[in-house]
């Protein structure tokens, strides 16, 4: 089991930055990547980015040169650099868990911004 708690969501003006972090607890040795997903009302959960163990990543082409993924494995924590942001980057942002090819799913954080 992986527990993911998010936390760094809230309300921005266009052209702002956030930072939100991931914590997981529980079996993260099984952990094999990690990643943002994002919902907005009346759309589709869509991938934001992933990091691997690795640390490889990848992005959605609509965030690509203004977020960055990254990941601190001793804290067993991810973060979302978000910047330049967006009035279409509001969402609830849902950090996720890939483990033995089960998705674990953190509760989700707002982020909203303002034209």
């Amino acid at each position: 089991q992986v527990r993911l708690v998010e936390s760094g969501g809230g309300l921005v003006q266009a052209g702002g930055s956030l930072r939100l972090s991931c914590a997981a607890s529980g079996s993260t040795f099984s952990i094999n990547a990690m990643g943002w997903y994002r919902q907005a009302p009346g759309k589709q959960r869509e991938l934001v980015a992933v990091i691997t163990t690795g640390s490889s990543t990848n992005y959605a082409d609509s965030v690509k040169g203004r977020f960055t993924i990254s990941r601190d494995n001793a804290k067993n924590t991810v973060y979302l650099q978000m910047n330049s942001l967006k009035p279409e980057d509001t969402a609830v942002y849902y950090c996720n868990a890939l483990s033995w090819g089960y998705n674990y799913w953190g509760q989700g954080t707002q982020v909203t911004v303002s034209s």
